[in-house]
Protein backbone atom coordinates (compact mmCIF):
# COMPACT_ATOMS: atom_id res chain seq x y z
CA UNK A 1 0.00 0.00 0.00
CA UNK A 2 1.35 3.75 -0.91
CA UNK A 3 2.10 5.83 2.16
CA UNK A 4 2.71 8.78 1.00
CA UNK A 5 2.89 12.15 2.82
CA UNK A 6 0.21 14.52 3.40
CA UNK A 7 1.19 18.42 4.79
CA UNK A 8 -1.68 19.71 7.14
CA UNK A 9 -3.22 22.70 6.13
CA UNK A 10 -3.43 26.00 8.61
CA UNK A 11 -6.83 25.54 8.78
CA UNK A 12 -7.33 21.76 9.38
CA UNK A 13 -6.92 21.72 13.40
CA UNK A 14 -9.14 24.81 14.38
CA UNK A 15 -11.77 23.25 12.04
CA UNK A 16 -11.41 19.55 13.24
CA UNK A 17 -11.04 20.51 16.62
CA UNK A 18 -13.47 23.18 17.22
CA UNK A 19 -16.29 23.62 14.51
CA UNK A 20 -16.69 19.72 13.75
CA UNK A 21 -16.13 18.47 17.16
CA UNK A 22 -18.76 20.79 18.62
CA UNK A 23 -21.09 19.05 15.63
CA UNK A 24 -20.27 15.81 16.15
CA UNK A 25 -20.86 16.12 20.21
CA UNK A 26 -22.12 19.56 21.62
CA UNK A 27 -21.82 17.67 25.62
CA UNK A 28 -18.67 16.75 25.18
CA UNK A 29 -17.60 19.69 23.58
CA UNK A 30 -19.17 21.44 26.72
CA UNK A 31 -16.62 19.25 28.80
CA UNK A 32 -13.57 19.85 26.60
CA UNK A 33 -13.91 23.75 27.35
CA UNK A 34 -12.26 23.33 30.45
CA UNK A 35 -9.69 20.74 29.68
CA UNK A 36 -6.52 22.13 29.98
CA UNK A 37 -4.78 23.64 26.82
CA UNK A 38 -1.36 21.35 26.32
CA UNK A 39 -3.82 18.10 26.56
CA UNK A 40 -6.90 19.44 24.54
CA UNK A 41 -6.03 18.79 21.19
CA UNK A 42 -5.03 14.91 21.78
CA UNK A 43 -8.21 14.45 23.62
CA UNK A 44 -10.32 16.14 20.85
CA UNK A 45 -8.88 14.31 18.35
CA UNK A 46 -9.20 10.70 20.13
CA UNK A 47 -12.91 11.37 20.25
CA UNK A 48 -13.22 12.26 16.65
CA UNK A 49 -11.57 9.02 15.77
CA UNK A 50 -13.74 7.14 18.30
CA UNK A 51 -16.94 9.00 16.71
CA UNK A 52 -15.72 8.10 13.08
CA UNK A 53 -15.20 4.01 13.88
CA UNK A 54 -18.49 4.21 16.28
CA UNK A 55 -20.50 5.57 12.91
CA UNK A 56 -18.63 2.84 10.86
CA UNK A 57 -19.50 0.27 12.98
CA UNK A 58 -23.60 1.87 12.96
CA UNK A 59 -24.06 2.53 9.56
CA UNK A 60 -26.81 -0.44 8.97
CA UNK A 61 -26.89 0.23 5.13
CA UNK A 62 -23.23 -1.57 5.04
CA UNK A 63 -23.54 -5.35 5.67
CA UNK A 64 -21.93 -6.70 8.73
CA UNK A 65 -18.60 -8.03 6.89
CA UNK A 66 -17.67 -5.27 5.21
CA UNK A 67 -18.40 -3.15 8.70
CA UNK A 68 -16.22 -5.16 10.08
CA UNK A 69 -13.39 -4.98 7.72
CA UNK A 70 -13.71 -1.11 7.25
CA UNK A 71 -13.28 -1.11 11.31
CA UNK A 72 -10.26 -3.17 10.91
CA UNK A 73 -8.44 -1.66 8.42
CA UNK A 74 -9.46 1.97 10.77
CA UNK A 75 -7.87 0.05 13.49
CA UNK A 76 -4.81 -1.09 11.48
CA UNK A 77 -3.73 2.66 10.72
CA UNK A 78 -3.11 2.19 14.74
CA UNK A 79 -0.48 -0.43 14.83
CA UNK A 80 2.25 1.26 13.24
CA UNK A 81 3.04 5.14 12.76
CA UNK A 82 2.48 5.23 8.96
CA UNK A 83 -1.02 5.61 7.76
CA UNK A 84 -2.19 3.59 4.72
CA UNK A 85 -3.76 7.31 3.05
CA UNK A 86 -5.51 4.91 0.33
CA UNK A 87 -7.07 2.73 2.61
CA UNK A 88 -8.52 6.35 4.81
CA UNK A 89 -9.99 6.86 1.44
CA UNK A 90 -11.77 3.86 0.95
CA UNK A 91 -13.23 4.26 4.43
CA UNK A 92 -14.27 8.24 3.61
CA UNK A 93 -15.64 7.39 0.04
CA UNK A 94 -17.58 3.85 1.01
CA UNK A 95 -19.04 5.05 4.66
CA UNK A 96 -19.28 8.75 4.55
CA UNK A 97 -21.71 9.11 1.61
CA UNK A 98 -24.05 6.73 3.43
CA UNK A 99 -24.91 8.85 6.55
CA UNK A 100 -28.18 10.53 6.84
CA UNK A 101 -26.72 13.03 9.77
CA UNK A 102 -24.93 15.72 8.43
CA UNK A 103 -21.99 16.45 11.51
CA UNK A 104 -21.77 12.48 10.97
CA UNK A 105 -21.40 12.13 7.23
CA UNK A 106 -18.89 15.51 7.57
CA UNK A 107 -16.58 13.41 10.20
CA UNK A 108 -15.66 10.97 7.95
CA UNK A 109 -15.34 13.11 5.16
CA UNK A 110 -12.82 14.64 7.09
CA UNK A 111 -11.18 12.00 7.97
CA UNK A 112 -8.12 11.89 6.32
CA UNK A 113 -8.00 15.34 8.11
CA UNK A 114 -7.79 13.77 11.69
CA UNK A 115 -4.77 11.36 10.21
CA UNK A 116 -3.12 14.26 9.01
CA UNK A 117 -3.50 16.31 12.14
CA UNK A 118 -2.45 13.29 14.10
CA UNK A 119 0.83 12.93 12.86
CA UNK A 120 1.96 16.29 14.22
CA UNK A 121 1.51 14.91 17.54
CA UNK A 122 4.50 14.17 19.33
CA UNK A 123 5.60 9.91 19.46
CA UNK A 124 4.42 9.69 22.99
CA UNK A 125 0.76 10.87 22.40
CA UNK A 126 0.67 9.14 19.19
CA UNK A 127 1.06 5.95 21.03
CA UNK A 128 -1.09 6.71 23.13
CA UNK A 129 -4.07 7.53 20.57
CA UNK A 130 -2.80 4.21 19.23
CA UNK A 131 -3.40 2.01 22.27
CA UNK A 132 -6.66 3.90 23.01
CA UNK A 133 -8.01 3.72 19.34
CA UNK A 134 -7.24 -0.43 19.24
CA UNK A 135 -9.05 -1.22 22.27
CA UNK A 136 -11.84 0.68 21.68
CA UNK A 137 -12.11 -0.54 18.30
CA UNK A 138 -12.68 -4.70 19.72
CA UNK A 139 -15.43 -2.86 21.63
CA UNK A 140 -17.31 -2.28 18.18
CA UNK A 141 -16.40 -5.39 17.05
CA UNK A 142 -17.68 -7.20 20.31
CA UNK A 143 -20.92 -5.29 19.22
CA UNK A 144 -21.15 -6.45 15.59
CA UNK A 145 -20.13 -9.81 16.41
CA UNK A 146 -22.49 -10.84 19.58
CA UNK A 147 -25.44 -8.65 18.43
CA UNK A 148 -26.20 -10.71 15.12
CA UNK A 149 -29.06 -8.57 14.16
CA UNK A 150 -30.51 -4.72 13.77
CA UNK A 151 -34.62 -5.16 15.33
CA UNK A 152 -35.67 -6.42 18.56
CA UNK A 153 -36.32 -9.38 16.37
CA UNK A 154 -32.95 -9.90 16.03
CA UNK A 155 -32.65 -9.84 19.72
CA UNK A 156 -29.57 -11.10 21.60
CA UNK A 157 -27.81 -11.05 24.57
CA UNK A 158 -24.20 -10.80 26.74
CA UNK A 159 -23.76 -14.08 28.55
CA UNK A 160 -22.37 -13.05 31.62
CA UNK A 161 -21.28 -10.48 34.12
CA UNK A 162 -17.38 -10.94 32.88
CA UNK A 163 -18.53 -10.30 29.21
CA UNK A 164 -20.29 -6.91 30.64
CA UNK A 165 -17.08 -6.05 32.34
CA UNK A 166 -15.00 -6.75 29.42
CA UNK A 167 -16.79 -4.86 27.35
CA UNK A 168 -17.51 -1.69 28.85
CA UNK A 169 -13.34 -1.77 29.34
CA UNK A 170 -13.21 -2.45 25.60
CA UNK A 171 -15.47 1.02 24.82
CA UNK A 172 -14.58 3.34 28.39
CA UNK A 173 -12.92 1.49 30.68
CA UNK A 174 -9.44 2.13 28.00
CA UNK A 175 -10.53 5.63 27.70
CA UNK A 176 -9.09 6.14 31.88
CA UNK A 177 -6.37 4.59 30.72
CA UNK A 178 -5.93 6.85 27.99
CA UNK A 179 -6.96 10.20 29.79
CA UNK A 180 -4.41 9.57 32.91
CA UNK A 181 -1.05 8.51 30.94
CA UNK A 182 -2.14 11.37 28.97
CA UNK A 183 -2.77 13.55 32.19
CA UNK A 184 0.44 12.55 33.91
CA UNK A 185 2.73 13.01 31.06
CA UNK A 186 1.55 16.87 30.43
CA UNK A 187 0.55 18.21 33.79
CA UNK A 188 3.19 18.81 36.13
CA UNK A 189 0.75 18.85 38.74
CA UNK A 190 0.05 14.60 38.65
CA UNK A 191 3.99 14.03 38.51
CA UNK A 192 4.08 12.27 41.39
CA UNK A 193 0.84 10.12 40.18
CA UNK A 194 1.48 6.44 39.83
CA UNK A 195 0.61 6.21 36.68
CA UNK A 196 -0.25 2.19 37.01
CA UNK A 197 -2.64 2.71 40.14
CA UNK A 198 -4.42 5.80 39.17
CA UNK A 199 -5.26 4.08 35.21
CA UNK A 200 -6.62 0.88 37.41
CA UNK A 201 -9.14 3.76 39.61
CA UNK A 202 -9.36 5.22 36.00
CA UNK A 203 -10.72 2.27 34.10
CA UNK A 204 -13.05 1.93 36.75
CA UNK A 205 -14.04 5.49 36.44
CA UNK A 206 -14.60 4.91 32.81
CA UNK A 207 -16.63 1.87 33.44
CA UNK A 208 -19.36 3.81 35.67
CA UNK A 209 -20.00 5.92 33.13
CA UNK A 210 -20.50 3.41 30.68
CA UNK A 211 -22.70 0.94 32.66
CA UNK A 212 -24.91 4.14 33.39
CA UNK A 213 -25.33 4.36 29.66
CA UNK A 214 -26.39 1.13 29.46
CA UNK A 215 -29.22 0.82 32.42
CA UNK A 216 -30.66 4.00 31.28
CA UNK A 217 -30.55 3.25 27.49
CA UNK A 218 -31.81 -0.43 27.64
CA UNK A 219 -34.96 -0.13 26.36
CA UNK A 220 -33.64 1.91 23.03
CA UNK A 221 -30.53 -0.54 22.94
CA UNK A 222 -33.37 -3.53 22.99
CA UNK A 223 -35.09 -2.31 19.96
CA UNK A 224 -31.66 -2.39 18.21
CA UNK A 225 -31.32 -6.12 18.58
CA UNK A 226 -28.48 -5.47 21.89
CA UNK A 227 -29.20 -6.53 25.43
CA UNK A 228 -26.15 -5.72 27.41
CA UNK A 229 -28.08 -6.77 30.60
CA UNK A 230 -26.32 -10.13 31.05
CA UNK A 231 -28.42 -13.37 30.47
CA UNK A 232 -27.05 -14.52 33.79
CA UNK A 233 -27.85 -11.35 35.93
CA UNK A 234 -31.91 -11.59 34.15
CA UNK A 235 -31.91 -15.72 34.94
CA UNK A 236 -31.32 -14.70 38.78
CA UNK A 237 -34.86 -12.55 38.04
CA UNK A 238 -36.65 -14.88 36.23
CA UNK A 239 -36.47 -13.09 33.01
CA UNK A 240 -34.97 -13.81 29.53
CA UNK A 241 -33.81 -11.17 27.58
CA UNK A 242 -37.24 -10.68 25.22
CA UNK A 243 -39.01 -10.23 28.37
CA UNK A 244 -37.39 -6.81 28.61
CA UNK A 245 -39.38 -5.46 25.39
CA UNK A 246 -42.71 -5.49 27.56
CA UNK A 247 -42.76 -1.95 29.43
CA UNK A 248 -44.84 -4.81 31.99
CA UNK A 249 -41.50 -6.84 33.03
CA UNK A 250 -40.17 -3.45 34.51
CA UNK A 251 -40.85 -4.99 38.46
CA UNK A 252 -39.44 -8.33 38.12
CA UNK A 253 -36.26 -6.50 36.28
CA UNK A 254 -35.98 -4.11 39.09
CA UNK A 255 -33.78 -5.90 41.31
CA UNK A 256 -31.51 -6.37 38.59
CA UNK A 257 -31.29 -2.84 37.52
CA UNK A 258 -30.79 -2.11 41.39
CA UNK A 259 -27.63 -4.28 40.71
CA UNK A 260 -25.87 -2.70 38.22
CA UNK A 261 -26.90 0.28 39.31
CA UNK A 262 -25.03 -0.46 42.44
CA UNK A 263 -21.85 -1.25 40.15
CA UNK A 264 -21.88 1.25 38.40
CA UNK A 265 -22.23 3.73 41.43
CA UNK A 266 -19.37 2.02 43.26
CA UNK A 267 -17.13 2.31 39.98
CA UNK A 268 -18.14 5.77 39.92
CA UNK A 269 -17.20 6.21 43.46
CA UNK A 270 -13.49 5.04 42.34
CA UNK A 271 -13.91 7.97 39.96
CA UNK A 272 -14.67 10.63 42.66
CA UNK A 273 -11.51 9.45 44.53
CA UNK A 274 -9.39 9.72 41.19
CA UNK A 275 -11.08 13.52 40.90
CA UNK A 276 -10.00 14.28 44.18
CA UNK A 277 -6.80 13.38 44.05
CA UNK A 278 -6.01 15.86 41.28
CA UNK A 279 -4.90 19.16 42.87
CA UNK A 280 -7.54 21.96 43.88
CA UNK A 281 -5.17 24.17 41.71
CA UNK A 282 -5.83 22.05 38.62
CA UNK A 283 -9.03 23.50 38.62
CA UNK A 284 -9.91 22.97 34.93
CA UNK A 285 -8.63 19.35 34.97
CA UNK A 286 -11.03 18.61 38.10
CA UNK A 287 -14.09 20.29 36.57
CA UNK A 288 -13.27 17.59 33.55
CA UNK A 289 -13.75 15.10 35.69
CA UNK A 290 -16.72 16.25 38.19
CA UNK A 291 -19.14 16.77 35.52
CA UNK A 292 -19.49 13.52 33.96
CA UNK A 293 -19.63 11.94 37.35
CA UNK A 294 -22.37 14.14 38.86
CA UNK A 295 -24.48 13.84 35.38
CA UNK A 296 -24.16 10.29 35.64
CA UNK A 297 -25.32 10.17 39.34
CA UNK A 298 -28.60 12.29 38.46
CA UNK A 299 -29.21 10.01 35.35
CA UNK A 300 -28.87 6.98 37.88
CA UNK A 301 -31.02 8.58 39.96
CA UNK A 302 -34.07 9.09 36.83
CA UNK A 303 -33.21 5.49 36.17
CA UNK A 304 -34.54 4.14 39.86
CA UNK A 305 -37.09 6.57 39.65
CA UNK A 306 -38.50 5.77 36.07
CA UNK A 307 -42.00 3.91 35.82
CA UNK A 308 -41.42 3.44 31.87
CA UNK A 309 -37.49 2.84 31.70
CA UNK A 310 -38.50 -0.08 29.58
CA UNK A 311 -40.65 1.97 26.86
CA UNK A 312 -39.09 2.69 24.09
CA UNK A 313 -40.75 6.52 23.21
CA UNK A 314 -39.06 7.71 26.23
CA UNK A 315 -35.96 8.08 27.25
CA UNK A 316 -34.40 9.30 30.30
CA UNK A 317 -32.26 12.13 30.07
CA UNK A 318 -31.04 14.87 32.85
CA UNK A 319 -32.25 18.03 31.72
CA UNK A 320 -30.42 20.54 30.42
CA UNK A 321 -30.97 23.08 33.33
CA UNK A 322 -29.89 20.05 35.78
CA UNK A 323 -26.47 19.85 32.92
CA UNK A 324 -26.03 23.72 33.94
CA UNK A 325 -26.67 23.71 37.76
CA UNK A 326 -23.84 20.97 38.46
CA UNK A 327 -21.60 23.01 35.99
CA UNK A 328 -22.45 26.39 37.99
CA UNK A 329 -21.96 24.85 41.00
CA UNK A 330 -18.79 23.31 40.49
CA UNK A 331 -17.44 26.37 38.60
CA UNK A 332 -17.85 28.96 40.84
CA UNK A 333 -16.75 27.71 43.86
CA UNK A 334 -13.84 26.23 42.20
CA UNK A 335 -14.38 22.77 41.88
CA UNK A 336 -13.92 22.71 45.61
CA UNK A 337 -13.74 19.01 47.13
CA UNK A 338 -16.28 19.77 49.85
CA UNK A 339 -18.93 21.30 47.92
CA UNK A 340 -18.74 18.60 45.15
CA UNK A 341 -18.00 15.95 47.31
CA UNK A 342 -21.23 16.42 49.82
CA UNK A 343 -23.53 16.60 46.22
CA UNK A 344 -21.97 13.61 45.19
CA UNK A 345 -22.93 11.76 48.66
CA UNK A 346 -25.91 13.24 48.55
CA UNK A 347 -26.49 11.58 45.31
CA UNK A 348 -24.97 8.00 46.19
CA UNK A 349 -27.43 7.70 49.23
CA UNK A 350 -30.22 7.68 46.86
CA UNK A 351 -28.54 5.22 44.80
CA UNK A 352 -27.66 2.46 47.24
Amino acid sequence: MNREAIVPTSSTKPDLLRVLLKQVSRLFYTTLVVVPGDVRDQVSLAYLFARAADTIADTDLIDRPRRLDYLNQLKGQFITDAVAWGQVREIQRAVGPLQQDSAERALLERLEDCFTLYQTFSSADRRRVQRLMTTLVQGMEMDLSVFPGASAGDLAALKTMDDLDRYTYYVAGCVGEFWTDLMCAHRRALASWNVREMSDVGVRFGKGLQLTNIVKDVAHDLQKGRCYIPESLLTDAGLKPRDLLSADSLPRFKPALAKLVRQATEHLDQGWLYTMAIPRYETRLRLACMWPILSAGESLKLVLQSTDLLNPALKVKIPRSKVYQIIALTTFTGACGYVGTAYWGRLRKQLL
